[in-house]
């Protein structure tokens, strides 16, 4: 598969060949469902917490007499049913990542890819560098390239001033080449690769 390679100021800058191993399968709705349901479930932090009636300071006491009040035999003033009782059956700290083979990770990551090739999504860039670091230029630069919501994706190091121009624009997300996964793909419209994040992601698939 051929992609055009373009330029910041939307200039063509010769093409790449798409290799159709990680850029040609037909996507599965499926297995891309479960990466981005792994990935939401193991980012959650699992700290949410209610007390019990064991953990409830209040005194031990019994409310009243075993028999003869024509009511219920209550405990202390702990239990769930009780104003400042202790919760029923409430949240603990968990953990609440699922497991997932990396083979499977792996294969669910060149069906994003695929997904985004299929739809036209994908922009290859020359490089991801800009000299004076100016957010003004880059949006100008963004909005040449119909860029409104997109993913960017680099080489191993991202070009320091090209960082910060980018951070403060709304939509637009700069990652490293390690970093890059099934859920931030498909959250943005356009998926941006620059050459030498195509060179290393043929180089993880090889």
């Amino acid at each position: 598969m051929q992609a055009d390679v373009t330029t910041l100021d939307a200039g063509k800058a010769g093409s790449v060949e798409l290799k159709d191993d990680i850029f040609g399968l037909e996507p599965r709705v499926d297995l891309l469902h479960r990466m981005v349901r792994y990935q939401l479930l193991k980012r959650m932090a699992g700290t949410h917490h209610t007390k019990d009636r064991s953990e409830i300071i209040t005194t031990g006491k019994k409310l009243g007499n075993q028999k003869g009040s024509g009511g219920a035999r209550h405990s202390d003033k702990g239990a769930p049913q009780f104003r400042g009782g202790g919760k029923a059956h409430g949240p603990k700290p968990r953990s609440h990542a699922i497991g997932m083979p990396k083979k499977v990770r792996k294969l669910a990551l060149r069906h994003a890819l695929s997904a985004k090739a299929k739809a036209g999504e994908i922009v290859v860039l020359d490089k991801a560098e800009i000299k004076d670091g100016k957010t003004k230029a880059l949006i100008a630069s963004f909005a040449k390239l119909s860029l409104d919501s997109a993913l960017i994706i680099d080489g191993a190091q991202i070009d320091q001033a090209f960082s910060l121009a980018a951070r403060n624009i709304p939509h637009i997300d700069i990652l490293p080449v390690q970093g890059i996964n099934v859920y931030d793909i498909l959250r943005c419209k356009k998926l941006v690769l620059t050459k030498a994040a195509l060179e290393a992601l043929e180089a993880r698939f090889a």
